[in-house]
């Protein structure tokens, strides 16, 4: 009788350990689609793959104007700031080129260098984009990447998706697919063992 309730309990652990394998295995697949639909796309678009170095010629702040929100949106005139428009020399190049924050902030607004998020106190927003202005003025030498193939002649400061930052966004999917496929692996050889003992 003891015997019968250990095989079933056993048979009961291997069974949920089988499942939690083949949930693993398959959350992970559905991490790499996700990822592959969002970040791949972004990483492999962009432009500006090639590092070089930027000496800033210029940082001066503009009228204030509109955030660019999206289309058909109720608030698209709400929300100004002040513009703040970044010059460097490419070193590369030796060109006088426009700065950018990112990839994403030329889409929403070419005329300035930085767009800031929506924040409710516009003292706060100016504050911000003065501290950045200076701190261009401060360190005006400083890694910025620009467009080998010339279809984009400006520049930007950091990419939204460098290649460290993709591959940490493939590293859990990964263990959680080498972990799940560990617990099959792992099962399955118990319930070797397991017939193999009972065999002889």
């Amino acid at each position: 009788m003891l015997g019968k309730k250990l095989v079933t309990a056993q048979k009961r652990g291997e069974t949920r350990a089988l499942c939690l394998g083949l949930g693993m295995v398959a959350c992970s697949m559905m991490m790499y689609f996700f990822i592959g639909i969002t970040i791949v796309p972004f990483y492999t678009n962009s432009v500006w793959t090639t590092e070089t170095v930027c000496k800033v010629l210029k940082a001066n702040i503009k009228d204030k104007v509109f955030c660019p929100n999206s289309e058909g949106s109720e608030d698209e005139e709400i929300f100004p700031y002040p513009c703040l428009q970044v010059w460097v020399n490419l070193t590369a190049s030796g060109q006088e080129v426009m700065l950018y924050q990112t990839e994403d902030t030329l889409e929403r607004n070419p005329k300035c260098s930085y767009v800031p998020d929506k924040l409710e106190n516009s003292k706060e927003v100016k504050a911000l984009i003065e501290t950045i202005a200076s701190n261009f003025k401060k360190y005006q030498v400083f890694p910025c990447y620009y467009d080998p193939g010339g279809t984009q002649t400006n520049v930007i400061l950091s990419r939204l998706y460098p290649s460290n930052g993709l591959l940490f966004a493939f590293l859990w999917p990964t263990l959680m697919f080498t972990g799940g496929c560990l617990i099959i692996v792992l099962v399955k050889i118990s319930q070797y063992i397991s017939v193999l003992s009972a065999w002889q």
